[in-house]
C-alpha cells in the first residue's frame, strides 16, 4: 500500500520562491521513510511568471537555484520539496525546467539522505498550465526525474488505476490529490474523504490529502478534539494503520500533540500559557474512534486536564460497573523481546475506585502461542482465566499530588510484543495503598482516570545525563535596551550549548529553558529541540544585576535532568 501525503500550514515569501513549511508524508514504505517534512516551492500569477523567467533563463541559473533550495532544506532541517509551478511557460523553457527538477532531486539526495522532491500536476511537457488529474504522458517527463507526483484533485474514479498503469513499478510514487474542503475533489471531501481514499487504496497508489485543517477551520461539531478524532478515524478505517511502535527501545510517549494550554514536567505544571510547537509532538496513541454511545468509557487524547508531561494525556471517562473491566488499544507494536527483561512504567491520576492497568499482548511463532499479560496495581485474581499471566505493579507517588507512577517487569524471551492496551476496572473493597487516597471519590458507577505517559525500556537500562560542567554554554547577540514601561529594561540574547567532548546528542529529545533571578525563582521560558535558544525582549526589572539561564536536558526516555544539576549560563545585566 502507498503512503499518505498531507498538506498543512501557510507560506512565506523568501527570495525567488514562496516556501510553505508543513507538508508531511507518512507511511512511505517503499522508500523506507516513516515520515518526512517538505517545503513547497510555489510560483503563480504575474510574479510567478517573472520568477520562472529568471529561474529558467539558462541551464546554469536552473542549476544554481536548485542548489540554493537544497542548501535551504539542509540548513533548516526539512526533507525536500514539493514543486508547484502554476504558471504557463514557453516551450523553450522546458529543457531548463527539466534541468532544474533533475538537478534539485540529485542535489537533495546527495545533501539530505532520504529526501524527496515531488512534482505537482500543473505544467505539462509543452509548458501549458493544464492539470491532468492523473499521471500520463503529458506530465510523466517530470515524474521520471524526481521522486513522485502530486496529482491534482479533479480526478475521476478510474484515474488512480490509469496512473498506476503508467507508473509501473513506481506506482507508490503517485499521490492522488484529495481536497478536504471539496471544491471538485472526488467524493466531495469533508466527512466523505474516505470515499476517495477507498478508490485510491483499491488502485494501490498513494494519496495526497490537502487541508485536513478543514475540521478546525470550519468548526466541526461538537468540538475540535472529537471531530478531529472522528475524521482521522475515517482515514484509519479506509487505510488501516501503517506504523507500529514500539519497535525499538527505549520507547516513550506522553501523547503530546505539539500544542496545548499548559506544560508540565514530571506532573508539575510549569506554564499555563497556550502554545503550539509541532516539534514537541510525541508518538500518538493508536486510538480507534468510537461513537460515544457504543462504549461506556469515552477515551480521548485530552489537552484540558493537567498532564504528567508536556500538554496532553489520555482520559478515560464514563461508567463502569463494579468488578467489570474495559480495554482500549493504545499502541500496536512489533518489538522482539530478548533475554533482557523489559521494564514498563506508566503514570495515572484517578478517583479512588477507578483503577487503570496495562495489558500486553505477546506472540511466539516458534511456539505458536499468544499470551495476554495483565499488569495492574490491585489483585485481579477473578480475571485470571482471561489472561495468560497477571503481573502486579509497584507504585509510588509522583512529584505532583494525584499522580501515581506504576512499574512492572516481564521476561518473555523470544516473544514479540504486538499490542499495548489500557484496562479500566473497579473494585468495591476498601483500598489500603497509602498512595491511593490522593484521588477523589465518585458516586455510583462513574469512572474517571488519566494516563499520563508510557515508557518501555530494558531492565538494565539506566538513564544518565552529562555533568553540568561537561557543557560549554555561551551567549551572543546580547542586546539590552530601555523599556517603554517604567525603569525596567528588555534583554535579547542567543544562548548556545554543546558538549566539551563528543557530539552525540541522540539520547536527548529536547531542552527545557528556565531563567532564574537573584531571588532564586526559576521561570520556564521555552523549549529547544536544537542546541540553541533565542530569548527575545525578556523584561529585566529595575535593580536586577544578573540572570541565570538553566538548560534542562531531557532524555528520549522521558526522564529530565534535575534543575540544580543542569548546565547554565550566568549573564550580568
Amino acid at each position: 500500500m502507498g503512503g499518505v501525503l498531507g498538506s498543512y500550514g501557510h507560506g512565506y515569501t523568501l527570495g525567488l520562491q514562496e516556501v510553505h513549511l508543513g507538508l508531511k508524508l507518512d507511511g512511505c514504505a517503499p522508500k523506507g521513510i516513516a515520515q518526512v517534512v517538505l517545503g513547497t516551492f510555489l510560483t503563480e500569477g504575474e510574479e510567478g511568471t517573472y520568477v520562472c523567467n529568471e529561474l529558467l533563463s539558462t541551464k546554469e541559473s536552473a542549476q544554481m537555484y536548485a542548489e540554493r533550495l537544497a542548501e535551504l532544506a539542509s540548513h533548516l532541517g526539512f526533507d525536500g520539496w514539493l514543486l508547484n509551478m502554476e504558471v504557463s511557460l514557453h516551450s523553450n523553457q522546458i529543457p531548463n525546467l527539466k534541468e532544474f527538477v533533475n538537478h534539485l532531486t540529485l542535489t537533495m539526495h546527495s545533501s539530505v539522505p532520504g529526501s524527496l522532491v515531488i512534482w505537482y500536476d500543473s505544467v505539462t511537457d509543452d509548458g501549458s498550465l493544464y492539470y491532468q488529474n492523473q499521471l500520463n504522458k503529458y506530465n510523466k517527463p517530470f515524474f521520471d526525474i524526481c521522486d513522485g507526483i502530486f496529482a491534482n484533485y479533479f480526478w475521476q474514479e478510474n484515474f488512480p488505476k490509469l496512473s498506476a498503469d503508467v507508473a509501473g513499478d513506481r506506482k507508490y510514487d503517485v499521490y492522488m490529490g484529495i481536497d478536504v474542503f471539496g471544491r471538485g475533489t472526488f467524493g466531495g471531501g469533508g466527512w466523505n474523504t474516505n470515499f476517495a481514499l477507498d478508490v485510491i487504496k483499491k488502485a494501490d497508489v498513494s494519496a495526497a490529502i490537502f487541508a485536513p485543517g478543514w475540521v478546525y477551520e470550519t468548526k466541526q461539531k461538537p468540538n475540535f478534539e472529537t471531530a478531529q478524532n472522528r475524521w482521522w478515524g475515517l482515514v484509519e478505517k479506509s487505510w488501516g494503520l501503517v506504523r507500529k511502535y514500539p519497535v525499538t527501545l527505549p520507547f516513550y510517549s506522553n501523547f503530546d500533540q505539539g500544542r496545548g494550554n499548559h506544560i508540565t514536567v514530571d506532573g508539575i505544571n510549569i506554564s499555563n500559557a497556550s502554545w503550539c510547537n509541532l516539534s514537541s509532538q510525541g508518538l500518538q496513541p493508536q486510538l480507534e474512534y468510537d461513537d460515544s454511545t457504543v462504549n461506556s468509557i469515552q477515551v480521548l487524547v485530552d489537552l484540558k486536564e493537567n498532564s504528567y508531561s508536556g500538554g496532553a494525556n489520555i482520559t478515560f471517562h464514563g461508567t463502569l460497573q463494579s468488578n467489570s473491566h474495559f480495554q482500549k488499544t493504545i499502541f500496536q507494536a512489533d518489538l522482539l523481546l530478548t533475554k533482557s527483561p523489559i521494564r514498563v512504567t506508566y503514570s495515572v491520576k484517578s478517583d479512588r475506585n477507578s483503577l487503570l492497568g496495562l495489558v500486553l499482548h505477546v506472540t511466539s511463532t516458534t511456539m505458536n502461542e499468544n499470551v495476554s499479560i495483565l499488569a495492574a496495581p490491585q489483585g485481579m485474581n477473578h480475571l485470571s482465566q482471561k489472561f495468560g499471566k497477571i503481573v502486579p505493579t509497584t507504585e509510588k507517588n509522583g512529584s505532583s499530588p494525584g499522580w501515581i507512577i506504576h512499574e512492572f517487569t516481564i521476561d518473555m524471551n523470544g516473544y514479540t510484543l504486538t499490542e499495548i492496551r489500557a484496562m479500566c476496572y473497579r473494585q468495591d473493597h476498601k483500598l489500603t495503598l497509602n498512595s491511593r487516597p490522593l484521588g477523589r471519590d465518585l458516586t455510583g458507577d462513574n469512572y474517571s482516570a488519566i494516563l499520563g505517559h508510557v515508557t518501555v525500556t530494558t531492565l538494565d537500562y539506566k538513564p544518565s545525563f552529562p555533568l553540568s560542567n561537561s557543557w560549554l554554554v555561551s551567549g551572543e547577540y546580547i542586546n539590552l535596551k530601555s523599556s517603554t514601561k517604567g525603569d525596567s529594561k528588555l534583554l535579547s540574547v542567543k544562548i548556545s550549548w554543546k558538549l566539551k567532548e563528543g557530539n552525540d546528542y541522540s539520547a536527548f529529545s529536547h531542552y527545557n529553558v528556565y531563567v532564574e533571578n537573584v531571588s532564586k525563582v526559576k521561570e520556564y521560558i521555552g523549549v529547544a529541540h536544537v542546541n540553541y535558544f533565542y530569548v527575545s525582549e525578556l523584561v529585566v526589572p529595575s535593580g536586577t544585576s544578573s540572570f541565570k539561564f538553566i538548560i534542562q536536558v531531557c532524555n528520549v526516555d522521558g526522564t529530565n535532568q534535575k534543575l540544580d544539576e543542569s548546565p547554565y549560563f550566568q549573564l550580568k545585566v
